[in-house]
């Protein structure tokens, strides 16, 4: 038990930099009050001693802004930075090095009794505001970002983003965490969006990428309507060349679409000026 609690506390000076010693991190880590009170919880929970497991994992909840089931299964090395709103249900299981962010829910989508919250396994990394429903399996080195909401099952090594959440990224394209350097995995992490506190304005949503390639092709499309209309009218100069209406901005509410047609506005108006065509 002893043991334990020293590795919970080392695993705070591992994940968060603002850690400076052991009785700060003791007296002044919810996180860590929290996880400690639910592992005497989850032995009350285990004897038998349901009602007095859950009025002081209640206590605990009122202590920290951390609601942890006491029958919830937690491993080694959890950790959860800042953890105000994370709600952890009943049927939850936690492997070990899995780090939380606030305002996570594991939680579940039906009242069937049995399993109903999901599974984490090793080394998985949920950023702040996330929502894993349901009793699947998030796989070994996973990372959710932030504000995802995820119901299915999701792949070892896999980031997942977005409502609802998508992956982005596989193992085959990123190993698990623990076997890269932490400078490549910061730089991995920055390219393909996982962001534990926000999400980032040009992560690479695959809708938002579908959308961009579309207007992509729009736009060469509507280059080389341009270069007919004037073939057409070098060669008959009755030919009478109209412009394609304006595109309006207000009419799409993505950003991305917004910032796409804005160029696409601008490369229309280069083309008209351009003296050579």
């Amino acid at each position: 038990m002893l043991k334990q609690i020293r590795e919970d506390i080392h695993s705070v000076f591992q994940r968060d930099p603002a850690a400076r010693n052991w009785f700060e991190v003791l007296t002044s880590y919810p996180g860590l009050h929290a996880l400690l009170m639910h592992r005497c919880n989850h032995w009350l929970w285990k004897l038998g001693l349901k009602w007095l497991a859950r009025w002081l994992s209640t206590w605990a909840r009122w202590l920290t802004g951390i609601e942890i089931h006491p029958g919830a299964r937690i491993g080694r090395r959890f950790f959860i930075d800042h953890g105000m709103g994370v709600v952890i249900g009943e049927t939850a299981e936690i492997g070990d090095d899995v780090t939380l962010y606030h305002g996570v829910t594991l939680g579940g989508t039906s009242w069937n009794k049995g399993k109903r919250h999901p599974t984490l396994e090793n080394g998985v990394i949920v950023g702040a505001g996330a929502k894993i429903l349901g009793p699947f399996i998030v796989g070994a080195g996973a990372k959710i970002g932030s504000n995802a909401v995820v119901t299915k099952a999701v792949p070892a090594g896999a980031t997942v983003v977005g409502i609802p959440g998508r992956i982005i990224l596989r193992q085959e394209d990123a190993p698990l965490q623990q076997e890269i350097d932490p400078l490549k995995r910061a730089a991995a992490e920055k390219r393909f969006g996982f962001d534990a506190y926000g999400m980032s304005a040009e992560m690479p949503d695959p809708v938002a990428k579908s959308i961009r390639g579309l207007l992509d092709h729009m736009h060469a499309v509507d280059e080389r309507m341009q270069q007919m209309c004037h073939a057409l009218h070098r060669l008959d100069h009755n030919f009478r060349e109209e412009d394609l209406p304006e595109l309006r901005d207000e009419d799409f509410a993505d950003d991305l679409c917004a910032r796409s047609l804005e160029e696409i506005g601008l490369k229309r108006s280069k083309k008209s000026t351009d003296p050579s065509s």
